[in-house]
């Protein structure tokens, strides 16, 4: 359920679960460490998914089993946020949840125009994963990382776009076309050279 194609040092991730909301089990959050884990030989990675949502987060049957508060989410976004090579998550809709890390971890986001962002950890009796506020406050600042996670608000495309929690609308037959063409100069320059641009902006 989760698809890695791999090109020329391009690494696209699918999570592939359209009928369950692209719902993350266990198994799923697994292949997902193992794959950003082993993606530092990449020089661009793509994070997507299938259907018309990104990800509802965690499945909710492993939610209530304990899920919702596993380690696997902040290893996952931890592993990604360590990649030397430019990172894309590009949404092809709703991100909520536990799947928001592996978005505020990527170094690009991009979504099409119907995407909805929410994480309503606090009304569900948890807390965030440990990186993601701070992730969030640093994006977007500390009343609208408030906003979305103790507010509760459902955040549109255009809002999550003036906020700057993504970097730009597409429309979704283009998604994949722009967030390749976002990485296209990375892939074609010299490795230690794109990774030290990172390393600037840090």
């Amino acid at each position: 359920m989760i698809r890695l194609d791999k090109d020329n040092g391009l690494w696209t991730v699918t999570v592939n679960r359209p009928d369950k909301a692209n719902s993350l089990t266990a198994a799923m959050l697994g292949d997902l460490v193992e794959i950003a884990r082993s993606a530092q030989s990449a020089h661009a990675l793509i994070l997507t998914g299938t259907g018309r949502i990104f990800s509802a987060g965690a499945d909710l049957d492993e939610a209530k089993a304990g899920l919702a508060t596993s380690g696997l989410w902040e290893q996952l976004s931890g592993a990604i946020a360590d990649l030397p090579g430019l990172t894309v998550a590009a949404l092809n809709g709703t991100l909520a949840g536990g799947a928001m890390g592996m978005a505020l971890a990527c170094d690009l986001r991009i979504a099409v125009p119907g995407a909805r962002v929410f994480y309503p950890v606090m009304k569900l009796g948890f807390l965030p994963q440990p990186s993601d506020p701070g992730r969030m406050a640093a994006l977007i600042g500390p009343a609208r990382t408030k906003l979305i996670l103790m507010g509760g608000q459902k955040i549109t495309a255009d809002e999550a776009l003036a906020f700057g929690l993504v970097d730009r609308i597409v429309e979704p037959d283009d998604l994949l076309a722009v967030a390749r063409d976002l990485v296209a100069d990375t892939l074609a320059a010299k490795p230690e050279i794109a990774r030290s641009i990172k390393e600037l902006c840090r």
